[in-house]
C-alpha cells in the first residue's frame, strides 16, 4: 500500500536535490526535468517497497542517471540515422488558403472545431464522432452543420476547389 503522505514528504525534500543533479547529468534544465520527473512516476509506482530500501533517494539518483543513459543512447542512434540520410527536406510555409482556414477554424467552439476536424481530416462517421466524443449523434450532427455554416461566414470567398486544390487542411 502506498502512503501519499510519505511520498509527498519525500518529494519535498529532495526534489530541490534531485532535479540539480539531473541537471548536472543531463546538461539541460528542460531535459533534467522530465528525467526527474519519469524518476518520481517511476518511484510513486514502486513507493510501497521503497519505504523499505535503505536510501530511497540514491535509488531515485541511479533511476535518473539511467534514464539520462537511455537517453542518450536514442539521441546518438538518432543522429546516425540523421548523418546517413541527412536532414529532412525544409517545409513550405502554408498557403493563404491555410493561414485563412485556421484563423477562422480558431474561432469556432472546440467541440465545433474537434468534430469538423474528425469528420474530414480523419474520415470518421457521424456515429464514429459521437462514440468518441460520447455524445449523441444529433449533438455531433448539430456540430457539423454549425461548424461548416461558421467557416462558411468566416471565409465566403474561399471556395471547396480552392481548397481541395491547394490541400488545405
Amino acid at each position: 500500500m502506498r502512503d501519499a503522505a510519505s511520498f509527498d514528504e519525500f518529494y519535498r525534500s529532495t526534489a530541490h536535490r534531485m532535479l540539480r543533479y539531473g541537471y548536472a547529468v543531463a546538461g539541460d534544465h528542460t531535459e533534467a526535468q522530465d528525467l526527474v520527473q519519469e524518476a518520481y512516476a517511476r518511484a510513486w509506482r514502486q513507493w510501497g517497497r521503497l519505504t523499505t530500501h535503505p536510501a530511497p533517494e540514491a535509488w531515485l539518483r541511479l533511476v535518473v542517471a539511467r534514464l539520462a543513459t537511455d537517453r542518450w543512447r536514442r539521441l546518438t542512434g538518432w543522429r546516425a540515422v540523421v548523418r546517413r540520410t541527412g536532414p529532412p527536406d525544409p517545409v513550405p510555409p502554408p498557403n493563404e488558403d491555410t493561414v485563412l482556414l485556421v484563423g477562422a477554424l480558431r474561432q469556432l467552439p472546440a467541440a465545433q472545431r474537434q468534430a469538423l476536424a474528425l469528420h474530414y481530416l480523419y474520415d470518421m462517421s457521424v456515429e464514429d464522432i459521437a462514440r468518441e466524443t460520447d455524445v449523441p449523434t444529433g449533438t455531433v450532427k448539430s456540430w457539423l452543420s454549425r461548424g461548416r455554416a461558421r467557416l462558411a461566414a468566416l471565409l465566403p470567398n474561399l471556395t471547396d476547389e480552392r481548397l481541395e486544390a491547394n490541400d488545405v487542411a
